[in-house]
């Protein structure tokens, strides 16, 4: 099921914060790029949204006809995002620095409670509205789980990366 596999990626990633100093999260491998601590904070914004996404899914009866982009459809049967560097929406280059690995901590375990409880209600009403992606069409809510976890996935090659730039910073 989604949720197991959504808790083990999550949890992974809360567990990783152990690895970091204040200054190791915030550090960027590169001007242009996000600092460790940034992708935690992208994470987090993100999945909210996809929370979002399964509330309206869940509260009313909207789109049940419609379909994800066929993009959408291959990264769902591939249960992964294809494996290139992905632009994001422009108000990512923005993306402020965490004010603490507790913050990063206490929002990312709320996270893995409510989506816990989504996935309860999910399973026991199989809603079948949908909601619209920016750019990936309509996805259900037991898609949006999916997509989330894909995400974290996503982002753990980026994490591997600025892991080993760190480990060669602070040697």
């Amino acid at each position: 099921m989604a949720i197991e596999t959504f808790n083990h990626t999550i949890i992974l990633w809360i567990a990783g914060l152990d690895d970091y100093s204040h200054e190791q999260l915030q550090t960027k491998p590169a001007p242009e790029k996000w600092s460790i601590g940034q992708v935690y904070l992208h994470l987090i914004q993100d999945t909210r949204f996809y929370l979002e996404q399964i509330q309206q899914c869940l509260s009313r009866e909207a789109h049940g006809e419609e379909a994800a982009a066929p993009a959408a459809q291959t990264m769902f049967l591939n249960n992964k995002f294809p494996d290139i560097a992905i632009v994001g929406a422009s108000e990512h280059a923005s993306m402020p620095q965490p004010a603490s690995k507790e913050q990063l901590r206490a929002a990312l375990t709320l996270l893995k409670m409510e989506m816990e409880q989504a996935a309860e209600f999910i399973s026991s009403n199989q809603p079948k509205s949908k909601s619209k992606h920016p750019g990936l069409g309509y996805f259900s809510a037991e898609e949006w789980l999916q997509f989330a976890e894909m995400h974290f996935q996503h982002h753990l090659k980026q994490k591997k990366e600025i892991d080993n730039y760190l480990k060669q910073m602070y040697l």
